[in-house]
Formats: C-alpha cells, sequence, structure tokens
C-alpha cells in the first residue's frame, strides 16, 4: 500500500533539457551581476560561508565566488552553495516571466489526481527547497505548490544514499514501505530500496536498460 509520494524533477517530472539549457545558462549568465548587487545580504553571505567551507579558501569578493562557482556550473557540482544562489537567481527570472519550468503533460494531471486520492506529495530533487517551490510554482501547468505537503533537497543527504531516504521518511513519519520513490535514476532508486521504499523508474524516452525496478514510460501508467 502506498501512503505517501515522493517524486525527483528532472527527468521525472520534467525533461533535462529544460533544466541544462535554460536555467543552468540563466543562473551562469546572470551569478555575477547577482552577487555584486546582493553581496551583503545576510541569505547570500550564508553561501558564501558554507562556499568557504567546501573549498577550504577565503572568499572575500564577489567576483572570487563567482569564479568558483561558474567552474562548479561547468561541472555540475550538486553543492548545496551552488543550488541555493542559482535558486535566488532563478526566482528573479520566474517572477520577470523569461520563463515557465517546464512540465511533460502527464505530471500535473498525474499530481492532481494523486493529490485528490489523498496521497501526500513530497520533492526530492538535488536543487535547493526554495527552487523546487519556484519551478512547480511557475510550472507550465500554473501554480502546483498547493499540491505538495513538502520537499528534500542535498540537506537531507545525496540522494544515491540510502541513509537520504531513512531521513525522508522519518520526515514524513511513515514507514519506509508506505512510501513510493519517482525517479528516472537507477543509483537513486537502488538507495531508496535499500531503505525500504517502494520505488518506480521513468524511462521517458524508451532507451534505459532493463531494471529491477518496476518501469513506466509516464505518470499516466502509474496506480497506486
Amino acid at each position: 500500500m502506498v501512503k505517501a509520494v515522493v517524486t525527483d524533477i528532472e527527468g521525472t517530472t520534467s525533461s533535462i533539457s529544460f533544466v541544462k539549457e535554460v536555467l543552468f545558462p540563466y543562473a551562469a549568465e546572470h551569478m555575477a551581476t547577482f552577487l555584486r548587487e546582493h553581496w551583503g545580504e545576510p541569505a547570500v553571505q550564508e553561501q558564501i560561508h558554507a562556499l568557504a567551507t567546501d573549498t577550504g579558501l577565503e572568499v572575500a569578493t564577489a567576483e572570487q565566488a563567482n569564479r568558483i562557482l561558474q567552474q562548479w556550473i561547468r561541472e555540475d557540482r550538486k553543492a548545496t552553495p551552488l543550488k541555493a544562489l542559482q535558486g535566488m537567481i532563478w526566482k528573479d527570472g520566474y517572477q520577470s516571466g523569461a520563463y515557465t519550468a517546464h512540465l511533460y503533460p502527464d505530471t500535473a494531471p498525474a499530481l492532481r489526481r494523486w493529490h485528490a486520492a489523498g496521497l501526500p506529495l513530497y520533492v526530492y530533487s538535488s536543487g535547493s527547497i526554495a527552487a523546487q517551490k519556484l519551478f512547480f510554482g511557475f510550472s507550465d501547468a500554473g501554480n502546483l505548490t498547493p499540491l505538495f505537503s513538502g520537499y528534500f533537497d542535498t540537506t537531507t543527504g545525496m540522494k544515491q544514499e540510502a541513509e537520504s531516504y531513512r531521513r525522508i521518511a522519518e520526515a514524513i513519519t511513515l514507514p519506509a514501505g508506505e512510501i513510493v520513490f519517482l525517479s528516472d535514476i537507477e543509483g537513486e532508486l537502488n538507495a531508496a530500496r535499500q531503505a525500504g521504499l517502494q520505488t518506480v523508474l521513468l524511462d521517458r524516452d524508451g532507451k534505459k536498460p532493463a531494471s529491477s525496478h518496476k518501469c513506466v514510460r509516464s505518470f499516466a501508467e502509474i496506480s497506486f
């Protein structure tokens, strides 16, 4: 029996290309200006301190921070300071109407159907919680944030570590076996299953190798 749904974003609810071709370039293009204009703000300085801790360097200027962060963007680092700062920049983009977040056509109807059936919905993504809320708040299907009961990011743990999913189950206050995790990444699903969660692999383009996880092409194929 499934009593809660936890979903990934990239490749699961939404195309990987939107993040890589729209969001990442937007953040990279605006990072230097954002850091200069908001350098003294507490929320930004919190992430700069975290950046210094992660690198072991003294990050004293916006220019120095930008150089490190641009390198991390090129490397696609799943680092919390980068994700948090990207989220702040993406907020400006969403609110200005520069873009809306891509959703596969089957995503919003399924989320609404599960929510109407009384299933609590959660997000677990490497993007920051703030970025997740923006994503679903400014989606192609409108504001979907009322459908969600909570969000998890890398502050909970890395997505291919079983302990992260144990923490999520504890936070949701349900037995792990009553929670299903939806993702397009085999390693994440393996970690979730190791923690006791049910799993579903999203194979959006039908090109993934055979998997021991239940595999579907769209949310329309999932029923609880």
